[in-house]
């Protein structure tokens, strides 16, 4: 009996320190759960939280199909500006060339043109020509007898035997010609073998 008076006791004293220990983490938890409501009180509410989500989610949806628009509209306006670059970059040389057709149809209209007369006329219109090649930038190749040959400008059609010095040019049998850096007909050479 005195062991059961003794193991009841100890029952007794070990309830009561179980008690003595939940009510701290009981009143812990009340202040918890009070706490939580003032944080729940101030923050907003998952709802709210959704709607300001969708709301940023349009508004970011929105400024990319602007952007993507202006995107379009831009690249458009550059396929337009690459049309008319295209349709109107001869423009500048059909004019600069009109007033040399028109020298050539005035010589021609002469009933009784003097070989002097003609010879002055097409000195002339030879200018206006190579002006108008000048300002559109096409340059002529006309190397010199002696110079080394350039296979990027020149174009060798035969090697003949010369006193000078090999892969030199002997002969211009034509012209070349270059817009601005790009080659547009080589000149055409006989060189020294």
């Amino acid at each position: 009996m005195q062991d059961q008076e003794k193991t009841q006791e100890q029952t007794e004293q070990a309830e009561q320190a179980k008690s003595e220990q939940e009510q701290p983490a009981q009143a812990q938890a009340e202040s918890g759960a009070t706490e939580n409501d003032a944080q729940s009180a101030a923050s907003p509410s998952l709802e709210e939280k959704l709607v300001a989500a969708e709301a940023k989610a349009n508004e970011m949806q929105d400024a990319y199909l602007r952007a993507k628009a202006d995107g379009e509209n831009t690249r458009r306006r550059a396929q337009d500006d690459i049309a008319k670059a295209h349709k109107f970059a001869i423009e500048n040389f059909a004019e600069a060339l009109v007033p040399v057709k028109d020298s050539l149809e005035m010589a021609l209209k002469l009933d009784t043109p003097s070989v002097e007369s003609l010879k002055e006329g097409v000195e002339m219109t030879l200018k206006q020509l190579s002006s108008a090649f000048e300002r559109n930038r096409l340059l002529e190749i006309d190397p010199m007898p002696g110079e080394k040959l350039d296979p990027m400008k020149h174009q060798a059609i035969s090697m003949v035997q010369a006193e000078q010095e090999a892969n030199t040019i002997v002969n211009v049998l034509q012209k070349g010609y270059m817009i601005a850096d790009r080659l547009l007909r080589p000149a055409l050479v006989t060189v020294a073998q």
